[in-house]
């Protein structure tokens, strides 16, 4: 199954080998402005700024699409490269659930376009590949990235101590979710917001 969710303005597909320049680019720009909020081994890997070790970044992808176990997808301004969104550590059985991670260039950042993209991802989840529950982990001062669940009106779950190693320290989270029976009531708010 190959996959292009479309919003308004926005609209998300897996990233390729093709995408790599553009990809680049934008990670070498915002190097500084990400990395606070993300995990050592991500920014290493995103350092090396290597074709070769990116097309092996899209194989992993599909094989965790394949295997249901998480979702990636490039996000685009038309056909501008401006980030990424995806849905991690996909659990099914009794849980049928999983986890939104983002990044968004910085310089169209505070535009919308994530909040956008994140409820594309929700339709997805729910709709696509029937989870019961997502939820999004931020750090607390991070209250730019929280904004985007909170424009989505996602439950405030609470805070978990040091729950994930971010740029070499055990960080502080703090949780917002959304379920399948919440998506029934905020799907209309959406469809009116950001699905056209």
């Amino acid at each position: 199954m190959r996959y292009r969710l479309e919003g308004r303005r926005v609209n998300l597909r897996p990233l390729s080998i093709d995408d790599f320049e553009d990809w680049r680019e934008v990670r070498v720009r915002c190097n500084d402005w990400l990395r606070k909020w993300e995990p050592r081994a991500s920014i290493g890997s995103y350092q090396l700024y290597d074709k070769r070790l990116f097309g092996a970044r899209c194989a992993t992808a599909e094989r965790e699409r394949l295997n249901d176990s998480a979702y990636a997808f490039g996000l685009f301004l038309d056909d501008r490269f401006i980030g990424e969104t995806n849905i991690s550590s996909v659990q099914r059985g009794p849980c049928q659930t999983g986890n939104i991670g983002y990044w968004i260039d910085e310089d169209v950042a505070g535009n919308g376009y994530m909040p956008e993209a994140v409820a594309l991802v929700f339709r997805f989840a729910f709709e696509t590949i029937s989870l019961h529950r997502i939820q999004i982990s931020i750090i607390p001062r991070n209250f730019a990235s929280r904004r985007v669940p909170e424009k989505l009106m996602l439950r405030l779950e609470g805070i978990s101590l040091k729950y994930l190693e971010i740029d070499g320290v055990w960080e502080d989270h703090v949780h917002y979710a959304i379920t399948q029976e919440e998506w029934a009531k905020l799907r209309v708010v959406y469809k009116e917001l950001y699905f056209g």
